[in-house]
């Protein structure tokens, strides 16, 4: 099983307390390793009201959270009677566990929020094979050369025409093969 991010559904305005309660709920029944992230999709805009400029955040869609998390009865179960939670996305209910985002819905929604869906520290390592999913060299496959944890970039060694080829890639262009 693989970790795959989740819409869950909650009361509006309740978005950041259902957040907390789900991540002390994971770590007080010991599922840490199934729950990782929980996330309330939000962007910052910078506004300007009478001369002075102020940032704002505002949630990118009230009444959602996102939720990185192995799909397994017990964490389905856990996340699902969490206080505040009405339920999953893509659930037909009557027990049916719902469908994940696909990695390019998640990356486009993470990456409104300076974020990314592989974890550089614990998903990605120096001589991992992957597979470019945005971009020119898309569909291709490569190794990890080099990666920088903090601008998220990776250099990834391409096979182009016969060619070891040397190419500069953001997370949200490779996904782990």
């Amino acid at each position: 099983m693989q970790k795959e991010w989740y819409v869950v559904n909650t009361y509006s305005g309740h978005e950041n307390k259902v957040k907390e309660k789900l991540e002390m709920r994971a770590i007080s029944t010991g599922m840490e390793n199934n729950i990782f992230r929980v996330v309330v999709p939000e962007t910052k805009e910078i506004e300007v009201k009478d001369g002075k400029q102020k940032e704002k955040v505002t949630k990118m869609f009230p009444g959602y959270i996102l939720v990185e998390m192995i799909m397994s009865d017990e964490a389905w179960f856990i996340v699902r009677n969490t206080p505040g939670v009405t339920g999953f996305i893509g659930s037909s209910g009557k027990g049916a566990k719902p469908f994940p985002l696909t990695p390019q819905e998640a990356d486009k929604i993470l990456n409104q929020m300076g974020m990314s869906r592989l974890d550089v520290n614990t998903d990605l390592s120096e001589g991992d094979n992957v597979k470019v999913v945005g971009g020119p060299f898309s569909g291709m496959f490569g190794k990890i050369k080099t990666l920088n944890s903090t601008t998220g970039v990776l250099e990834v060694s391409l096979d182009l025409f016969g060619q070891e080829t040397v190419v500069e890639l953001e997370l949200s262009q490779i996904e782990k093969s």
